[in-house]
């Protein structure tokens, strides 16, 4: 399916920086780096990026907890658009290779014993590009940023997860819906399920569209089998009775997580 892969970084970052300067020392992968940030499409020549398969944004994170997070999401824009792409529109990503860059940075975390909360987030951000990608990131302050551990096993990740990809037929591909920024409820199914996740609308951008579960369908690599529920993160019952709504207008089997079989 991938077989040419980017990594993108922001010169500006020090995470991106750390990220790729570790990847870099592994051998000969093809690095994009940006003089201006990468959430915005207009910094990004198109043309350099067309030519790969699938792009990896390599990015910090910044949150107000200020939690260590080392984190993983798809780019696009469920409503606004307050930080680059276009309202209402996100990027084509591929639900296998966010399960599996998801299963190593877990695993490379707990080898390294960083002290970091390992966790997906919702699709969120920037840039609005034309091939499929992700971002991986350092959160939340300039110490987690600096930390050439964390880029190390951010590095590491990416290498193993190029290195290691498979297309997968016993996964069944899911878009997911509700629950919080950080996806607790979703970060069980990727790593103990077989249903591999690709976008995630969450609880704040609700009430939900039938034109958000279009969108995370058609940009979606795989084609999805299912819509996976975090129904006590969908918290106002009008936005359940939206949801029920709108899902029956889908060909698609739906599922609560605590219907989904964890020990995969």
């Amino acid at each position: 399916m991938f077989k040419n892969f980017l990594i993108v970084a922001s010169k500006k970052d020090k995470a991106g920086i750390n990220i790729t300067t570790a990847l870099s020392q592994y051998g000969n992968y093809n690095f994009y780096l940006v003089d201006n940030d990468i959430l915005h499409e207009e910094n990004l020549n198109p043309e350099k990026i067309n030519k790969y398969d699938f792009v990896i944004f390599a990015s910090k994170h910044k949150s107000e907890k200020k939690q260590k997070t080392l984190s993983i999401h798809a780019p696009g824009n469920w409503a606004d658009a307050l930080y680059g792409g276009k309202p209402g529109k996100v990027c084509m990503t591929s639900a296998l290779f966010l399960k599996q860059c998801f299963e190593k940075l877990t695993k490379n975390a707990e080898h390294y014993k960083l002290d970091y909360d390992v966790t997906m987030e919702c699709t969120h951000h920037g840039p609005l590009i034309n091939k499929p990608c992700m971002f991986i990131e350092i959160g939340s302050t300039e110490q987690e940023w600096n930390d050439r551990r964390a880029a190390f096993a951010v590095a590491k990740t990416i290498k193993e997860t190029i290195e290691n990809f498979k297309e997968n037929p016993y996964n069944e591909i899911a878009i997911a819906i509700g629950g919080l920024h950080y996806c607790q409820s979703f970060n069980k199914i990727q790593l103990k399920s077989n249903v591999a996740i690709s976008h995630v609308i969450p609880n704040y951008v609700l009430p939900l569209t039938k034109e958000m579960v279009e969108e995370a369908i058609k940009k979606t690599c795989e084609e999805v089998d299912l819509i996976l529920l975090d129904w006590k993160g969908i918290k106002k019952s009008s936005d359940r009775q939206l949801v029920k709504d709108i899902l029956k207008k889908f060909n698609l089997p739906s599922k609560r997580t605590s219907q989904v079989n964890k020990e995969y």
